[in-house]
């Protein structure tokens, strides 16, 4: 061989493994971009989604409903998936699309709110649920945006003991801190107050009017006069008839990024306890086993 066949033959062999190495980090890039969005995989980029998650899987529920003069009628939705997929980068989850099926019904006198059954509720949320579980995702987290679902939730969870399931249903529930960050000008601050403005001009300032914020009142009327520990379906329209609860005008980026950075951080640590979670399911299992033959329970 000659000296200028051998340099020929040399470099096409750089050539070649050049353009090897440049595939190879073209993948291993394309891999650590793997999407977080349920609806943006492919079909094959879904199946390493749930081996990379450890069939942990998100969804973020929200609802529909009017939030005071000046946020839009998604808020809840618009933050929590904020929230939610920002932790899901943080700490690889596929997270599922847009739901906003859940309880609102207190707010069904006001334009723009959908409503649903609670048997539809309660049903579509379970047929949710399976199919996720169905296609991989063996932990699901459901992630509350909304407080409406205060109770629907906890409920849905504890009904998953009614007969057997190959997954577990976890409900993170927790939308703001208790404490730090800074200081709120409001007392009262329920629903499309200052905290929730707040976080709304992160993940969505496009969407605030906060010049509407003052438009209407959202003072509680106090149009109810029964003990605390005495409930009825109608309190929050007693209290707050125009779905507004706070002053969002006094809101700040400075608080909604507090907030919403907290939030997130909170999803993320509790994505990694579920993944680390190898406890859960086989309690479940023994469960189910037990419940069959109650008589031979043993304490």
């Amino acid at each position: 061989m000659t000296t200028s066949t051998r340099s020929t033959t040399f470099f096409a062999l750089l050539i070649i493994l050049t353009a090897s190495r440049l595939t190879q980090a073209q993948a291993t890039a394309s891999q650590s971009k793997l999407s977080v969005h349920w609806e943006e995989l492919t079909a094959a980029d879904f199946r390493e989604g749930i081996h990379r998650s450890q069939g942990t899987c998100l969804l973020p529920f929200g609802i529909l409903e009017k939030h005071g003069p000046h946020l839009p009628l998604g808020t809840d939705l618009l933050d929590v998936r904020y929230a939610a997929l920002h932790a899901a980068e943080q700490e690889y989850a596929v997270v599922f699309p847009e739901y906003y099926f859940g309880q609102i019904a207190e707010a069904r006198h006001e334009p723009g709110t959908v409503a649903y059954s609670r048997e539809m509720q309660l049903a579509l949320l379970q047929e949710t649920t399976d199919e996720m579980a169905r296609n991989g995702c063996k932990k699901v987290i459901i992630v509350n945006g909304h407080g409406g679902n205060e109770h629907l939730l906890p409920f849905f969870a504890q009904s998953q003991l009614d007969k057997p399931h190959d997954y577990v249903v976890y409900v993170f529930d927790r939308r703001s801190p208790e404490s730090g960050g800074p200081p709120k000008k409001s007392t009262i601050d329920m629903h499309a107050g200052e905290s929730e403005t707040s976080k709304m001009m992160i993940s969505r300032p496009d969407t605030v009017h906060i010049d509407r914020a003052a438009n209407e009142s959202g003072a509680d009327q106090h149009r109810q006069n029964l003990p605390e520990d005495v409930y009825t379906g109608i309190w929050w329209y007693a209290r707050f008839p125009n779905h507004y609860s706070g002053d969002g005008s006094v809101a700040t980026k400075e608080l909604g990024k507090f907030q919403m950075d907290w939030w997130i951080d909170s999803v993320t640590k509790a994505i990694r306890a579920v993944k680390a979670d190898d406890v859960s399911l086989k309690l479940q299992n023994e469960f189910y086993e037990k419940s069959k033959h109650p008589l031979d329970t043993q304490p």
